[in-house]
């Protein structure tokens, strides 16, 4: 419990999943802005995964989230993000709707070298009716695209928010958070307005 003011107020929890391609930076993600320990489920890629998961663009990767990572951030005193990483692999997709259950929004993490590994976790989320915003996470600093540019390549409704973003960099990350905050506010204000069938 907080105060606000001189009144206790029990902070609102929020459910945001954070979800994209095979090696886009989820876990990074959630342990950049995470303000406790965050919980990763990380293991070493062993030579079982030769020819099941695609190391195209990603050749030096060498660990993989096998079941889910977890954090938490407070963003104002009366609101507490829980972010749930999922992992990129289609062997672990099975897992998503577990992990969807009860979340307020997504983030997906578009990663420019991969930007096809984004459609799954798109088509996912849009099927679902949950609302999420684009992190293109641009790797060491490499800015090889624009926001406009990856909208019209993912094909995205106009009101979806695209972020570039360093997922290292804790400011960088949580602008990320606060746009996929804002489509879920926008996408439950058009819910409340739009016109009831009789």
């Amino acid at each position: 419990m907080v105060s606000v003011g001189s009144e206790p107020v029990m902070p609102t929890a929020l459910k945001i999943l954070i979800a994209g391609g095979f090696g886009a930076g989820k876990t990074t993600l959630g342990g950049a802005v995470s303000e406790v320990p965050p919980l990763e489920t990380e293991e070493r890629m062993t030579t079982v995964s030769l020819g099941v998961d695609d190391l195209s663009g990603i050749e030096g990767k060498t660990s993989t989230t096998v079941a889910m990572d977890f954090g938490r951030i407070t963003i104002a005193p009366e609101l507490v993000l829980y972010l749930f990483g999922t992992p990129g692999q289609d062997r672990f997709w099975f897992m998503w709707d577990d992990l969807a259950t009860g979340a307020l929004a997504a983030v997906v993490l578009a990663d420019t070298r991969r930007l096809e590994a984004s459609f799954a976790a798109i088509d996912f989320f849009e099927s679902r009716e949950i609302p999420f915003a684009i992190g293109v996470n641009c790797f060491n600093g490499r800015r090889d695209c624009t926001s406009d540019e990856v909208r019209s390549a993912l094909d995205l409704d106009p009101s979806t928010p695209v972020v570039l973003c360093d997922v290292r960099d804790r400011g960088s990350a949580k602008e990320v958070l606060l746009s996929v905050l804002e489509a879920a506010r926008d996408q439950a204000a058009a819910r409340l307005t739009a016109p009831r069938n009789p």
